[in-house]
Formats: C-alpha cells, structure tokens, sequence
C-alpha cells in the first residue's frame, strides 16, 4: 500500500486507531514497570492520558487539521496522568504544532512533527534521562529526518520510523543498568510504540474498534478500585473473548534460548492474547488469557516444573467484580461529592485567602492528618492512581485563594501539577516537589505566612531535604535491584533513593529499613500503619522501635493507606 499525504479524515482514524493500540497492551506494559511493587501503572496513566483525548477526537464530526489539533493536544494535557502520561501528552502537543495549519500530511510535515514533538516533550522535563520515553522517541525524530529525502511515501516512512524505534526501545537496557537487572525494555518508550503501531494500523486500513469509553466524570475517585476500575471491569461478560486468566512460573530444568522462548510465545498467541512472558536466569513468569489453560500447562511443562499456578475465570470474576466496585465506587462517589460540596460551600461563604493548599493523599487516615495541618483540599491519590492535571484543575478552581500550593507528595504526580500550573493565570501556583508523603507533611508544616511564595517554596525544599522515607511493601514479580535478589511474595523496604532491605516478614523489614535510615542527625521518627495492619500489629512495631532507637522520639499514626503496609518518616 503505498499513501502520499494524510488528510484530516485520515488522521482522526489514525488516532483513534492509535489509542486502542494502547489500550489493548496496557497491562502488558505495565508488567514492564522495573520496581516489583503492586504499582505497575505506566499503561493505565498512558492509556488514560490518550483516551481523554480520543473522547475529543471520536466527538468531531467535520474534522480538520485545527481541530483535531486542539482536541488532540487540549485532551491529553488536562487528561495527563503520572510521568508517562505527561510526557505523552507534550509529544502529542509538540506534534500538534506542527500539523495544525497543514492542508495535508506528507513526509516533510511528519518529519517536522516528529522533531517538535521530542523537543517540547524534552523541554517538560526537568532533568531527562536517557533510556526512557524520551530516548526512544528522539531516535524516532532523527531517523524521520534521515528519511525525507529517501521516500515520499507516507506508509514506507512510518514503517521505518517505527522500526528504528523498536531498535532504539531494545537498546535501553544498556543505557539504564535498572532496567538491564530486570531484564525488561523502559515501559514509557514501549508504550509509545503501540502508539505509533496502532495509529500505522489505522493508516494502512486495519479493521479496529473505534469505539471509545465516556469518561466516568468521577476524576481520580473512578481509580480507587485499582486496575479492575480502570481496566477489566468496563467490559461486558460478552466481551471476554478468552475466559481463563492463567498465570505461572516455570522453574526451568533445562537450557532455554531466546529461540525457545520466541517459539514459546508463538505457542501462547496461537491459544489467546494478554501475554506476557518474562524470563529471569532459571525462572519463566507466564501470564495467558486462553480458553484451554491446559495446553499452556503443558507445553510450559516441557521446559521445566510449574509453580505458584493459578487459573482465575474471568467471567464469573466479572460478574462479582462488578457488583462489588459498583457499591464501592457509589460510596465513594457519594462521600467524594459531599466532601466537595462542603468545602465548595466552606469557600463560597469565606473571603480570597492569601494562600490555600492542596495535597494528593490516600488513606483517611493521611488525608485527615493534611487536613489537620491545614490542607484546603485532598486529591485522592497516590502511587497506584496518579491524578490527572485535570483533576489538579479541579482542585485548583475550588479553593478560594490568591496562591496555592500544591502537595504531590509522590515523584510520579509532580509533573501533572507542573502542567496543572500552567493552565491557570487567575491565581497563582506553587508546586512544592514533594516526593512522599512524609516530605509533603513536613512541607506543609513548615509554610510561614510571612514569607513570599517563592521564599516559602524554599524554606519548604530544605526542610523536605532532612526527611528521609522508607516505604513497606510485597513485591509482584522476582527481580534484581540494587544487588538485592528479590522473589515474588518478599516484603521489600524501599528508601528515596532505591532498596533499603528485602526479607520475608513485615515487622522485621519495617524494622530493618528504620535502622537504615537513622543515623546519629536522626531525632524523630513517625510510623503511619496502612489499611492491612492491624493496630496491635502496628503498637507491637512501634514498641520493638522503641526499644532498638531508646534516644529517637517515635510515633505511631493511623495513615490508612492502600499497597505499603507501613511508611516509615525519618527526621
């Protein structure tokens, strides 16, 4: 098939096509995630980042070059999620630029395109990393230069930008030894390529379904489910094409190459979809959505013995899940709603403050504590589910104040609120680069009305500076990090600056990780226990540290938090 120029038509089926080319590998990729904690979201952010923006696009129905610029661009940046998904959206912004005042697409404006894109994605952030999103797509934009005079065709040129994008995605392993141990390609970059595969598929023709999913309109409290709200639980029974999610490892007893795991996942996708295959030394982790679990069983038989086996069937799982996130996310729609209103009402009724506060948190037991301390409005969220800048414009609009501070209080949702930050020129706003929990407390505690906002800012940096994190959790899959051999089912203590410990008991890594963060500075320590500890559990933790660190003052908070069973704060 051969295409000289793109018309708006065709680019509105080119993206449409490109965001279900995501949406269909999002929970592959997000298995790619490094960390093996339950949090693996690069897919989910990015799929709903190009969603909110497939909304927009699917809504027009005389499309041009300008609109479907505006709605692809203005879609993505407020429905930008985490990172990854902020860093797609400058790319599809960047690209936007380009193409708005053409008539038509050919190789010469793509070419153009592609360039801008990775220039204003590069700009967004702040220190870039090689071996990311950012790398595979510049390779992408040098090689689409390198081809405008070699081709005219439109088909020929996508087909080799994506093929030196898959070259450059296999090769960040060697530029990010992180990924190297764990043996995965950067899951962002991977991401885009589906992107890019999906949006060809459109081109060339490919029979795919537009249909795009109405937004909840629930904002982050739509997340608070986890993956089943965001992924398998908006479909229909009927829609389940391979009924047995089949999960296992494969404890291998003999040589196996690269052929044979190629020949492996050939088998798999011959039985059904949703595969993912991670080799690890002497172990295979196997993940297959098929409607014969049997015959996955027994050809990974062949290689070796099977453990931690488990069939789930998805339909009847379906139905239950549904029910139960229906009445779940009722409640929380309904006690997310009043919250709103009342504070909606509380700021209606009060004169402008000089300065208001927003902080992300999960767990009432946190967002009490922010409140407490003065906090004007919680955003539900966290590591699990990354606000939107959307969401942080919500926010934003309801509290009453000339300056705003906002609180991430997590690496992955900083840039949301920068881009948050943007978009608004009525007031002004401060991002306060908190990267836990415990460093946004401090942060707020800290803020002196006195103070201008960029002093404060300051003042709130070096006070987070002296506070060091340590974060409980089990880990998801079995991996190297930090020289630490980790096995799924292990309970790791993650610091700010990678693994503090790795063990098999919750006290006893939460203790661990203490002893490696305090040292002779150290003078206060604050423990917040999360939704699956128990209180006596957590008192019995705090009176051990009691007794390990006599001269440290330790307390004990009820932080209610989701996935990290304990975060520990270090003063």
């Amino acid at each position: 098939m051969s295409m000289k120029d793109i018309d708006a038509h065709l680019l509105q089926r080119a993206f449409l096509s490109a965001a279900k080319g995501l949406e269909a590998k999002k929970e592959w990729i997000n298995e790619l995630n490094v960390f093996p904690v339950p949090d693996g979201d690069t897919g989910t952010n990015m799929t709903m980042t190009i969603m909110s923006a497939a909304r927009e696009v699917a809504g027009i129905e005389q499309p041009t070059m300008e609109n479907l610029a505006k709605a692809i661009s203005s879609g993505s940046l407020r429905g930008a999620r985490g990172n990854s998904g902020v860093i797609l959206s400058q790319l599809l912004r960047g690209f936007t630029k380009e193409i708005k005042n053409a008539d038509k697409i050919n190789v010469t404006v793509l070419a153009n395109a592609f360039v801008r894109a990775t220039e204003t994605a590069y700009k967004a952030v702040m220190k870039p990393k090689e071996g990311t999103i950012l790398t595979v797509a510049k390779g992408m934009a040098d090689k689409a230069v390198e081809l405008v005079p070699q081709t005219d065709d439109v088909i020929e040129f996508a087909e080799k930008v994506i093929e030196q994008g898959d070259y450059v995605l296999s090769q960040t392993p060697e530029m990010l030894p992180v990924l190297k141990q764990a043996g995965v390609v950067d899951s962002g970059g991977q991401g885009l390529m589906q992107v890019l595969k999906g949006a060809l598929d459109g081109l060339n023709g490919k029979e795919v379904d537009m249909t795009i999913p109405a937004s909840t309109g629930a904002g982050v409290s739509a997340m608070t489910s986890g993956k089943s709200a965001a992924g398998s639980s908006d479909i229909e029974t009927a829609d389940i094409k391979f009924g047995y999610c089949t999960e296992f490892i494969i404890n291998l007893e003999k040589e196996y190459t690269e052929k044979d795991e190629h020949e492996f996942k050939a088998y798999l996708e011959s039985l059904g979809d949703s595969i993912v295959v991670v080799s690890d030394d002497d172990v295979v982790k196997v993940h297959v959505h098929t409607n014969d679990p049997g015959l996955a069983i027994q050809k990974a038989l062949t290689y070796g013995s099977l453990s931690r086996m488990k069939i789930d069937n998805m339909r009847e799982e379906h139905h239950e899940r549904l029910i139960q996130n229906a009445e779940k996310l009722a409640k929380e729609q309904k006690d997310q709603e009043e919250r709103e209103k009342a504070e909606q009402a509380k700021a209606s009724e009060e004169p402008r403050k000089p300065a208001g506060f927003i902080a992300v948190s999960v767990g009432e037991g946190l967002s009490e504590i922010f409140r407490g301390i003065g906090a004007d409005y919680i955003i539900e969220g966290g590591q699990t589910m990354n606000p939107s800048t959307e969401d942080m414009l919500s926010a934003i609009e309801k509290v009453n104040a000339d300056v705003i501070y906002i609180l991430p209080n997590n690496k992955n949702i900083i840039l949301a609120a920068e881009q948050a930050k943007y978009l608004v020129e009525d007031k002004k706003i401060v991002v306060v680069p908190s990267r836990t929990v415990p460093q946004g407390i401090t942060a707020l505690i800290n803020f002196v009305p006195d103070q201008t906002p960029e002093e404060n800012l300051e003042t709130m940096k070096d006070e987070m500076a002296r506070v060091k994190t340590g974060q409980i959790t089990y880990a998801v899959r079995n991996t190297n990090i930090d020289g630490m051999e980790i096995h799924e089912g292990d309970i790791m203590g993650i610091g700010d600056h990678g693994m503090l410990t790795v063990g098999t008991g919750i006290e006893t890594v939460a203790l661990d990780s203490l002893k490696a963060m305090a040292d002779e500075e150290s003078e206060l320590v604050t423990i917040y226990y999360g939704s699956d500890v128990k209180e006596e559990d957590a008192q019995a933790l705090l009176d051990k540290a009691k007794e390990a660190f006599p001269d440290l003052e330790i307390e004990l908070q009820n932080g209610g938090q989701p996935i990290y069973y304990y975060m520990i704060s270090v003063e």
